[in-house]
């Protein structure tokens, strides 16, 4: 497991981390993600599946969306509380995002070796704060969470 960082990709994943919190205020899955050009957050977002009825609003995706149309994806860094699930991983593929930094892999596997084999870096931070978020939610909401990874 790649767990190599550095102290501004903890800065990254804490405002990643303050967009799960955000997601499990409005009553969400607490999963957040923020998109990184160049050591510089350029877009934020979280899961939104269960505020906005819409099953592909997964934290990675809204994060995307909200980026808008910025030229291209190339090189950038997706950081992500949670280990990015297929629907994710194959989006950060499609836009040629470079480099993945995950929270944490515990909870839910992810596709970690999907993104690998078409040349992303993944980076897993195996942070506890995150893990005990998700586990925590998962405890409390098995059918939400069931849904939300298409179980």
């Amino acid at each position: 497991m790649n767990t190599r960082n550095s102290s501004s990709d903890n800065q990254l994943f804490s405002a990643a981390i303050e967009e799960a919190k955000l997601g499990l205020s409005e009553g969400g899955i607490p999963i957040g993600s923020v998109l990184v050009r160049e050591g510089r957050i350029i877009a934020r977002g979280h899961n939104r599946r269960v505020q906005n009825s819409d099953p592909l609003e997964h934290a990675e995706i809204n994060c995307l969306r909200n980026a808008g149309r910025i030229g291209s994806f190339r090189g950038l860094t997706l950081v992500s509380t949670l280990m990015p699930c297929y629907l994710c991983a194959g989006a950060a593929v499609q836009f040629g995002i470079a480099r993945v930094i995950a929270g944490e892999s515990r909870n839910f596997e992810g596709a970690r070796e999907f993104m690998e084999s078409h040349g992303i870096e993944v980076v897993d931070l195996d942070n506890a704060e995150c893990i005990e978020m998700m586990a925590r939610f998962i405890r409390e909401n098995p059918a939400l969470w069931n849904e939300d990874i298409g179980v």
